[in-house]
């Protein structure tokens, strides 16, 4: 059986997406793992060696809006400035968008860039990021992370 895909252009890349990853957030977040740090040599900040791209994905066992919006709070409050942090974006899955090959299987989504992975190492020791994880870590029914690197 083939797979149906979408293709997505940009100036010097085409990339055929299977069915999996033409939901909004992920080719929102494919697009900014690819095209981030073009930005950044545009913008005078580039950055040496790989960065590093950290997507969490948190599904709740109290899954209330209340209960999204204190996780995404939290998100921001306490590991948004941490050192090594190129980018950072949090925020609860949008109800409004359910399409057919829309993965609906999280509450909340954390993504994070960092400038490369000693810096995503540090970040996992850091003491605030070990208190983020004890703190809300009764509240997650599953957790998926996807780390990956961008040129």
């Amino acid at each position: 059986m083939r797979t149906q895909g979408y293709r997505v252009r940009t100036k010097a890349l085409t990339l055929r997406l299977l069915p999996m990853m033409q939901t909004p957030l992920a080719v929102f977040v494919l697009l900014c793992s690819l095209l981030f740090p073009a930005c950044l040599s545009q913008g005078g900040h580039a950055a040496s060696g790989s960065q590093l791209v950290h997507n969490v994905y948190f599904t709740l066992r109290d899954d209330t809006d209340e209960a999204r919006a204190a996780l995404v709070a939290d998100c921001y409050a306490s590991l948004s400035r941490l050192p090594g942090i190129r980018f950072f974006s949090a925020g609860a899955r949008d109800e409004r968008i359910d399409g057919g090959a829309n993965d609906r299987d999280f509450d909340v989504a954390l993504l994070v860039v960092f400038e490369d992975r000693a810096a995503h190492a540090r970040y996992v020791e850091d003491p605030a990021h070990k208190a983020f994880i004890e703190a809300h870590a009764p509240n997650w029914q599953v957790v998926r992370v996807f780390d990956s690197l961008a040129r």
